[in-house]
């Protein structure tokens, strides 16, 4: 395997003050800040097993497919942007019940190793991050 070709994964957890199903329900409302489809200047979102999304930041464009949709506990999509070089990599997100708060576990797999695709973490990091206090913490 070059350089060129080797891949790595972003994972970024956060504990939400509020039950599993109100953040499920919250990270795919394009109304929440946080999430990613809230600052979109355009997006589409049909997230349905092989439904699409589609959003610009700042004119850059993000895309993928759902391929998993397993309300309130996980989703995954795949995920296409120029920081992952053009390459198909893969979004999974875990809500996990912890008492009357929510584990989100959000991993980011099959991203380039350049500076692009380690940039992930700080985004999503950022996203997160706003997510959180949209709950009070």
């Amino acid at each position: 395997m070059t350089d060129a070709a080797k891949t790595i994964a972003v994972t970024v957890e956060r504990t939400i003050p509020a039950p599993i199903e109100q953040v499920f329900d919250a990270w795919l409302d394009p109304k929440i800040p946080g999430t990613t489809w809230h600052m979109a200047e355009k997006f589409v979102l049909d997230p349905k097993v092989d439904g699409l999304f589609f959003w610009t930041v700042k004119g850059t464009s993000h895309y993928g497919r759902f391929t998993e949709v397993a309300r309130p506990n996980r989703l995954q999509h795949t995920w296409v942007s120029p920081n992952t070089s053009g390459l198909e990599s893969t979004v999974s997100v875990t809500f996990k019940a912890q008492g009357k708060e929510t584990l989100m576990t959000l991993v980011h797999s099959g991203l380039p190793d350049t500076n692009p695709g380690r940039g992930h973490e700080k985004g999503w990091n950022f996203f997160l991050e706003s997510f959180c206090r949209e709950f009070g913490r």
